[in-house]
């Protein structure tokens, strides 16, 4: 599974942390920003950098991991594009819901709050990329319609 991971200067450090963690445990991972600590630096450019990578890629299953501040506007920017499911996780049930439930694609993560709690981040990251989308009829019908919007 390749993992995207991006983050503007409000998540820049945390993004440092989980970049090392995925790579030390195996994970095939490509940082597409930003690059250096930059204050003015925008978060729907890494959004969409993210969400563009994972519609284009032709691997199993790709997906993507953002930072910012609160996590909202990192996923509100990738929600814009087609065959994207970005959402907010703040725990490690969140992450299994979203996976099983909704079949996220992109994990958008709250640096204000879980930056300083690696044990939670990582609880969150790894719950996330283990749970499988359930697949049921009514969660692959609403996810085609959020796709017809």
């Amino acid at each position: 599974m390749k993992i995207y991971l991006g983050a503007d200067h409000k998540g820049f450090h945390m993004k440092e942390k989980v970049f090392a963690y995925l790579a030390k445990h195996g994970y095939d991972v490509e940082d597409v920003g930003d690059s250096e600590l930059d204050p003015n630096d925008d978060f729907p450019e890494f959004a969409q950098l993210a969400a563009l990578k994972v519609i284009g890629d032709d691997g199993k299953d790709p997906r993507a991991i953002l930072l910012c501040g609160g996590g909202q506007g990192m996923a509100m920017a990738a929600n814009r594009f087609r065959g994207i499911r970005a959402s907010v996780v703040w725990d490690a049930f969140e992450a299994k819901m979203t996976r099983n439930d909704n079949d996220s694609n992109i994990l958008c993560l709250p640096s204000r709050i879980l930056e300083d709690e690696e044990a939670e981040w990582r609880g969150i990251i790894e719950t996330w990329l283990s749970t499988p989308f359930a697949d049921a009829a009514r969660f692959k019908r609403r996810n085609a319609k959020i796709d017809e919007l």
